[in-house]
């Protein structure tokens, strides 16, 4: 688990390249709220939204996700572990105005970037 990348990973690059190409501005690796134990791959600050792109196998990706033979019943605790974190995350942050988006790694980054842009530029209008 030490070699797997937390950030920078292809499809994380791949998506900021294309939303930067469109104009967006954000920041990456944002703590949105003090105190809670998240950082965001990408942050658009003035509309409030958070973009999260996240690996199939470790989030449990209802695609693509597999369950290890060996070892089987730990890596189904972690992984489940996971999403239950992830969605605890996503109603905090809601609370605090946030917009999250959740962006799995097999998503082509045209339709990911499309995606984030539509949401960006509906929340710059309110």
């Amino acid at each position: 688990m030490k070699r797997t990348r937390r950030t920078d990973t292809a499809a994380e690059v791949a998506i900021r390249r294309l939303v930067f190409s469109r104009g967006l501005r954000y920041r990456k690796e944002y703590k949105p709220v003090k105190g809670l134990r998240t950082r965001a791959d990408l942050a658009f600050i003035g509309p409030r939204v958070l973009v999260y792109v996240n690996g199939c196998f470790w989030h449990g990706c209802p695609q693509h996700a597999t369950w290890p033979k060996k070892n089987a019943a730990w890596w189904r605790a972690k992984i489940e572990a996971n999403m239950a974190r992830d969605a605890r995350i996503d109603e905090e942050l809601a609370e605090h105005g946030w917009t999250i988006l959740r962006i799995w790694e097999h998503e082509p980054p045209d339709v990911a970037a499309k995606r984030i842009e539509n949401c960006v530029r509906i929340r710059r209008k309110r």
